[in-house]
């Protein structure tokens, strides 16, 4: 559903297209609440320049672009899961290789999809602030296709084995979707910080 935050509306607002379909009272709510959180994370990289985009103003390796990217993977793994279950994840490790190996950094070799993750928090050759935001907004689109698709909020999903989830843990879409909430909202404080020092603007 489009974005009801009445400040969403500047250059780097993220827009989604209204589905089809008349959303219950549920579903319209935690995507209002999804659109603003994403509004609230856009907002830090407003006026900025793609090479201030990749700059890490902090002790920590975060940088503005770097965020986004991520959060956008984030939704669309999450959201990808609520279609296909734990295959639209996957943590499988090269052979001959543990978890052990991974923790202690000494793996021989790296899961690509460990790399894409890093990856993901940086700004790399040809990533630019137009298209990071393009791409966050045609996820932002797909995520209420899905949402408006889906035919329960209480229907779940296994989720796939990995050191961080509970072995038999599952989640639900509505689940999903509060997950998804939660960690926008936290990305999007991580970058009001990150505004803040790199020019001494405020996102909120």
């Amino acid at each position: 559903m489009p974005d009801n935050d009445n400040d969403s509306k500047g250059p780097n607002a993220v827009t989604t297209t209204t589905p089809p379909v008349t959303l219950d009272a549920e579903r319209d709510a935690l995507l209002a609440v999804l659109a603003s959180a994403r509004s609230a994370l856009t907002k830090s990289v407003r006026g900025l320049s793609d090479e201030q985009l990749g700059e890490r103003p902090t002790v920590s390796a975060l940088c503005l672009g770097g965020l986004i990217k991520h959060v956008a993977s984030m939704e669309e793994t999450w959201l990808r899961f609520v279609v296909d279950g734990p295959s639209a994840m996957t943590y499988a490790l090269p052979e001959g290789v543990t978890w052990a190996d991974i923790a202690s950094g000494t793996a021989r070799q790296f899961p690509q999809w460990m790399i894409d993750h890093q990856n993901d928090f940086q700004m790399l050759p040809g990533d630019t602030l137009a298209g990071i935001l393009e791409r966050y907004e045609q996820v932002a689109a797909r995520s209420a296709e899905i949402v408006a698709a889906v035919p329960d909020l209480s229907v779940t999903h296994p989720l796939p084995a990995a050191p961080w989830h509970e072995p038999g843990a599952v989640r639900s879409a509505r689940g999903v979707l509060m997950h998804v909430i939660a960690e926008t909202s936290q990305h999007a404080g991580h970058a009001d910080i990150l505004r803040e020092t790199l020019d001494g603007q405020k996102s909120t």
